[in-house]
């Protein structure tokens, strides 16, 4: 499809605070531009889109299947959120642009795409949203079809095309609310679909693994430089570290996975503590969970437990080894064929144990670890492990006996990150450990005879973190 040959919106978006174009502005701004077609390399992950094309339309002989992209989301007024494309969308086409939707029908792939405008509307130099001239360059219809091997479609037509009536119609709805109301649909078809898409991620191919090796080497790299900004973070605390891992994960992928969780102190305790207004203080602990999204949307999220001066103390050191040991005992686990809750069980059992150890559990550690009673998670509070890919918490539609009641194959990535938390006003927890939060986090990669681990380049013994610590301060 030529740049000439696709649709212009009838308005550009635009405010009312924008000045006026007067037609002869207009017209003077039609004129005089050069070539811009380019030509693009085959993306690598085309072929391999095409192949889970296949996949999915066997599980759905006959139907017409619809993955919207998604558009942009408002921030405040007239901004908008850096658009992110819809996971299961991306994992079917390769495409990273908004607006875009993938209809299949009868084995027939179709990406309607907006590209960008020709010259001969206003839209390239007014449209706040869409506009070249306003919000970057964005990729021809020709370009698109040329890179990710698949036809394209101005999403101008989607609606005429979806009229066509078909026997039955599956949309992977919440994504985009214009094409859930052109699609209407099932609310049950639309569940099997997103629990197929979903089921389909949680084996990696070998491209997958690659990209999630570099998020995981970058986000190594993003630890590294906050560690070795230390005085900076000491001056302004959680934020500073925040954008420090925050400029690593722009440079050398797409984002953050996730809002990055930097706990000084009591805040370690609170699991999701994406605030990081507070201060890194020396003596205390601060723990990182911290992940980069590559490129094509693949990211990390691994998460280590540090000690502001560099050396942890005796009792920081004795919760640490034993968060550590509850975690070698996780990856320990993984393995093909391993049911995915024991991983889960086997840090848990360690934990327990250890807490026992101590003098915390009202009960024996066999009996807390009893499903009927799991006193011991008054301390440990999550679960041990999730799917990791395109997704932090990946393949989250996924049936229970496919994900959370399954077993382990080779090719699956997962988290394995045990944790324990003393709250700051928890009466039953020693003075002295009230208010420490600890957690070790790695991503782990099934292989055909055992594991890998994806992060295994940021230390994680205590002895090795000092000697990686005091190597950067």
């Amino acid at each position: 499809m030529s740049e000439q040959s696709t649709p212009e919106s009838a308005e550009p978006k635009t405010e009312s605070h924008d000045p006026a174009v007067p037609a002869a502005y207009s017209e003077f701004m039609r004129t005089g531009w050069g070539k811009r077609e380019l030509d693009l390399p085959r993306h690598p992950v085309a072929d391999l889109a095409a192949q889970r094309r296949a996949r999915l339309v066997e599980a759905f002989p006959g139907e017409r299947l619809v993955l919207p992209a998604g558009t942009y989301k408002v921030r405040a007024n007239d901004t908008d959120y850096r658009f992110r494309s819809d996971t299961a969308h991306t994992y079917f086409t390769g495409n990273l642009t908004s607006d875009a939707v993938l209809v299949m029908t009868d084995g027939e792939a179709v990406l309607y795409a907006r590209p960008r405008s020709s010259r001969e509307s206003d839209e390239f130099f007014r449209d706040r949203q869409y506009g070249e001239l306003w919000a970057g360059r964005r990729p021809s219809a020709r370009e698109i079809s040329d890179s990710l091997g698949i036809e394209v479609r101005h999403v101008d037509r989607l609606a005429e095309d979806l009229a066509v009536s078909t026997p039955k119609t599956r949309v992977h709805r919440g994504v985009s609310g214009q094409v859930d109301r052109l699609v209407g649909g099932d609310a049950g078809l639309d569940g099997e679909l997103a629990r197929v898409a979903s089921e389909m991620r949680l084996v990696k191919d070998d491209w997958e693994v690659a990209e999630l090796q570099a998020a995981c080497d970058a986000t190594t790299l993003g630890f590294e430089d906050s560690v070795s900004d230390w005085a900076n973070v000491l001056k302004y605390g959680e934020r500073w570290i925040e954008g420090t891992f925050f400029r690593r994960a722009r440079a050398m992928g797409n984002d953050i996975g996730y809002d990055s969780i930097v706990g000084g102190g009591k805040h370690a305790t609170t699991l999701h503590w994406i605030e990081n207004s507070g201060a890194i203080t020396p003596g205390e602990l601060v723990l990182l969970d911290m992940g980069v999204e590559g490129h094509n949307l693949y990211t990390a999220d691994v998460t280590r437990t540090l000690p502001v001066d560099g050396i942890y103390t005796g009792a920081q050191r004795e919760l640490y080894d034993l968060v550590l040991a509850a975690q070698e005992a996780g990856i320990q686990a993984v393995r093909p064929g391993t049911p995915f809750a024991d991983v889960h069980t086997a840090s848990m059992t360690v934990l327990a144990h250890g807490l026992e150890d101590m003098g915390l559990l009202p009960v024996p550690a066999a009996q807390a670890l009893d499903p009927d009673s799991k006193v011991y998670a008054r301390w440990t509070l999550h679960g041990t492990s999730h799917m990791l890919g395109m997704d932090v918490h990946d393949c989250g539609a996924a049936a229970p006996e496919s994900y959370a009641k399954g077993t382990l194959a080779e090719g699956m990535v997962l988290t394995v990150e045990p944790g324990l938390y003393f709250q700051e006003d928890d009466l039953l927890v020693p003075e002295e450990l009230r208010g420490i939060g600890i957690r070790i986090e790695d991503d782990v990669l099934v292989t055909a005879d055992g594991h890998r681990n994806l992060s295994a380049a940021l230390p994680r013994s205590a002895d090795d973190v000092e000697a990686w610590m005091g190597a950067r301060l």
